[in-house]
């Protein structure tokens, strides 16, 4: 299995459609630990699925907490506030919302009830400041341990049975670094209190950053039951006898974050019909959402409801402005990107804590955005954009940050293509987001990119496209298995052999899918009945019929998506695509196909004779050489590539190097 280290996007031109968001990272995963500290059991609905939360829901399952799918949701059987187990290494890799709070509730535990835990992550988790959060629990008389760098994770939690914490006066807290600290604590200190004692009072210093962070922690505490009651953004206090109550079922909102990259989507590509983003809107808690106000601002036609956002272009180019954006900290990386398309500079200021986030957020956007050719200037909390006077090729780098790779995506709309590096760390919080943005965007079809690998039978045509395909994170092609599945379909439906226009009308409605070397009508895989002799016969005497073959072309054609294609048959560079960009011509020996084959079916328990497999390949060769429809032969420009003595992994090998030759990215 390749994994993909970059994902090409080509030029894309419009957008519109339908996006379901994924559920909110912060809201899942505060609920997450909420229902595990809380007694009895709470249905999660809409939960994300997402590196983030994995890891949460293994932390809470190492923990003692009872996990269990039912249907699409996840019922979480809590604590009630009291640990089964009192020792474990808990790694949370590049998570924020499970470091912080964890750190916070386990420390409160362990101090309380006693115990020893350790809490880990990535390298970068282990460069993000936690010591404003650790000087607080240990004021309260907590006992934590660095066990790297003064300041940062790793952190060992440890703590005596019938421990007691010093909550008679206010705890302090910073809140101009990082909004997590005092979530953290108001979602650990309701473990410490007691019906006999005082509110447990918590006191920021200095000016809160992502207020509407924190506004999300109070209104799910609510739900929860603990009613925090606060002045302003300085002072919090938690009631006596605060208890952590289910509430039986809770909804994830969509993301208002990755909201963003859609809204953006729709203010920079969809001139024709609007981009509907369901799952967050106008009743969302999250304060996110208040970037469809900065996306106005620029000249989007934003239109609001309940539960959705639809969005079309309106003023273009895109209107510069000065934005303070405290307030849509995460959000705010989009602006970046968006002002690339502006009528002049942008600056967003009181950003400082992008440079905690999972990458120096500032740095790391400074540099990509002037890869595309933009002018950016950088200081301590701002940036500032001015859009390209010539756009370049750009390979994005992504830093392991998921919001790098989101953002600047976008930056293909403007006739050139941008590769990203490491797009799989989407997963923190949208695995399925380029899926997402390649369902809304259109493109010229001549400008999605083409890899072709024709060869004669047994070549290793089919193993060699579909592997290429995975490492490139492209559409894949077996044009060979479409004449089966034609007979297949039409067979299904009762058409003659002999009805051209017929089968043509079947084929027109077919829903074809390929995952790897499985292809799926509709819902359903066919693979091993499209190896039926009655099927292959059918597709052997359709195969001669003009409407079907135009049918088929048209089919074939309709695969050419962004964000590329590999494709696989006899006449895939000659007939089919002959401007792909790459075109490579595969070949072995009769006798290497022939052992080959051999093999093959010997494996599968079938009778096999290696000499008669070879003469009927040869036979088949000189048939395909000499037809008179689309004959078996190389383009004119085709690499030819000899792979008798090669394993698979040497051939994608040397047609990838061959693809890199070709893109526009160094």
């Amino acid at each position: 299995m390749y994994a993909i280290p970059f994902l090409d996007i080509p030029p894309l031109a419009k957008a519109s459609g339908t996006v379901r968001l994924p559920g909110s990272k912060s809201i899942s995963n505060r609920v997450l630990l909420l229902a595990g500290l809380a007694a009895g059991s709470t249905l999660v609905h809409d939960l994300l699925d997402s590196d983030d939360t994995r890891v949460m829901i293994d932390a809470l399952r190492a923990l003692g907490c009872g996990l269990a799918r039912e249907g699409a949701a996840l019922r979480v059987t809590g604590l009630g506030g009291r640990l089964p187990v009192t020792q474990a290494r808990l790694f949370l890799g590049n998570a924020g919302t499970a470091m912080r709070p964890l750190a916070a509730a386990l420390a409160v535990l362990a101090a309380t009830q006693g115990g020893e835990f350790e809490l880990s992550g990535v390298a970068r988790m282990h460069e993000r400041p936690i010591g404003d959060l650790i000087d607080a629990l240990r004021q309260l008389g907590c006992d934590v341990q660095y066990l790297g760098t003064e300041g940062y994770p790793p952190l060992r939690l440890a703590g005596r049975p019938g421990g007691t914490l010093s909550t008679g006066t206010a705890v302090r807290v910073r809140g101009d670094v990082s909004s997590q600290f005092l979530t953290a604590l108001l979602l650990a200190l309701p473990l410490a209190s007691r019906s006999d004692g005082a509110p447990i009072v918590i006191e920021v210093d200095g000016e809160l950053i992502s207020k509407p962070y924190v506004e999300i922690t109070l209104n799910l505490l609510a739900r929860f039951g603990i009613a925090v009651e606060r002045e302003g953004w300085q002072r919090f206090a938690i009631p006596a006898g605060s208890t952590y109550r289910s509430p039986g079922e809770v909804y994830v909102e969509g993301d208002a974050s990755s909201a963003s990259y859609f809204v953006a989507l729709g203010a920079i590509a969809a001139t024709d019909a609007p981009v509907r983003i369901e799952g967050v809107g106008s009743a969302s808690i999250q304060g996110d959402v208040r970037f469809v106000e900065a996306a106005r601002a620029m000249g989007a036609d934003v239109r609001t409801e309940a539960n959705a956002i639809e969005v079309r272009r309106g003023d273009w180019p895109l209107r510069a402005i000065t934005l303070d954006c405290n307030h849509i900290p995460d959000a705010a990386m989009t602006l970046a990107v968006m002002a690339l398309y502006a009528d002049g500079p942008t600056r967003l200021t009181n950003i400082a804590s992008w440079r905690v986030k999972e990458t120096d957020r500032i740095a790391a956007m400074a540099i990509e955005l002037r890869k595309v050719g933009a002018d950016v200037v950088e200081g301590d909390d701002f940036i500032e954009v001015r859009p390209p006077a010539r756009w370049q090729p750009a390979a994005i780098r992504t830093y392991d940050d998921h919001r790098m790779a989101m953002c600047l995506s976008l930056a293909a709309f403007n006739g050139v293509p941008v590769r990203i590096l490491d797009p799989k760390c989407v997963g923190k919080t949208f695995p399925d987001y380029f899926e997402a943005l390649f369902g809304l965007s259109r493109t010229p079809r001549e400008q999605v990119p083409v890899i072709t690998i024709d060869g004669p039978t047994a070549s290793g045509k089919g193993t060699l496209a579909s592997t290429l395909a995975a490492a490139l994170g492209y559409h894949f092609l077996d044009s060979g298995s479409l004449y089966r599945v034609a007979a297949l379909a039409s067979l299904q439906a009762g058409v003659s052999d002999s009805d051209g226009p017929g089968i043509a009308a079947v084929i027109a409605t077919l829903r074809l899918r390929f995952d790897g070397p499985r292809l799926y009508l509709g819902d359903t895989e066919v693979s091993e009945e499209l190896r039926r002799e009655d099927v292959g016969s059918r597709a052997s005497r359709i195969s001669a019929l003009a409407d079907v073959r135009a049918a088929l072309y048209a089919l074939q054609v309709s695969f050419r998506r962004p964000p590329g294609l590999v494709a696989d048959g006899r006449d895939m560079g000659t007939v089919i695509f002959p401007d792909a960009q790459l075109k490579v011509f595969l070949t072995a020996s009769a006798a290497t196909r022939a052992e080959r084959r051999h093999k093959q079916l010997i494996s599968k328990g079938m009778p096999s004779n290696i000499d008669s497999l070879r003469a009927d390949l040869e036979a088949r060769d000189a048939r395909d050489r000499t037809r008179a429809i689309a004959p078996l032969q190389p383009a004119e420009d085709a690499q030819l590539l000899d792979n008798s003595a090669q394993a698979v992994e040497e051939s994608v090998a040397v047609v990838l190097d061959w693809w890199a030759k070709r893109r526009p990215f160094g």
